[in-house]
């Protein structure tokens, strides 16, 4: 049996025993974020990805970056002052597993400058692979009542001139005419 040494008790009721204790766990609980490096033909774009508040977004994206899923991928659609959108249709197919939307309005991750996000059809559960980073803040993307959203799951870091490079290059429509490779994403430190 184990007891509570009488000191220890005595101190459960001190403001300065609690404030010792919830410092050390609450530093300690939280993970580091993790982070990637989206390296293309037009240069490197650092992210940093938001697995507390999109925990299900940012584990596909993840996973998809650990089997070195978006080798070879393009950044294809390009809207000036909108996205840019990315992934690889070499390797998708009709059979994706789809995620569950983890919408803006309840993960309060939004879709600022710099947020990478989930690209989808009219479904809000469709998304599969490919993703898209805002080029300035498109709040009518985070969703409304009635209108479920994008979901954002992480933010760039460095290298937003890149971004705002692509997004301006020539498009037909929304398609870039020259498409912008994507060499490797992968996690760093």
């Amino acid at each position: 049996m184990n007891r509570i040494p009488s000191l220890v008790v005595a101190l459960v009721s001190s403001v300065a025993f609690v404030a010792v204790v919830a410092g050390p766990l609450a530093v300690s609980a939280a993970p580091a974020a993790p982070k990637v490096a989206i390296v293309t033909s037009a240069g490197r774009i650092d992210v940093v990805l938001d697995p507390v508040h999109a925990p299900i977004t940012t584990k596909n994206f993840l996973s998809l970056v650990d089997r070195k899923f978006y080798d070879g991928g393009t950044f294809f659609r390009a809207v000036p002052g909108f996205v840019i959108q990315g992934g690889n249709k070499t390797r998708e197919t009709d059979h994706d597993k789809t995620i569950p939307l983890e919408t803006p309005l309840k993960t309060g991750v939004k879709n600022l400058d710099g947020a990478i996000a989930m690209a989808r059809t009219s479904d809000p559960d469709s998304g599969t692979s490919e993703f898209y980073i805002d080029d300035g803040d498109q709040a009518m993307l985070d969703g409304a009542p009635g209108q479920p959203g994008y979901a954002a799951f992480g933010h760039v870091t460095k290298n937003m001139d890149v971004v705002r490079k692509i997004a301006r290059l020539p498009a037909e429509g929304q398609m870039l005419l020259a498409p912008i490779k994507i060499i490797s994403i992968r996690r760093v430190p």
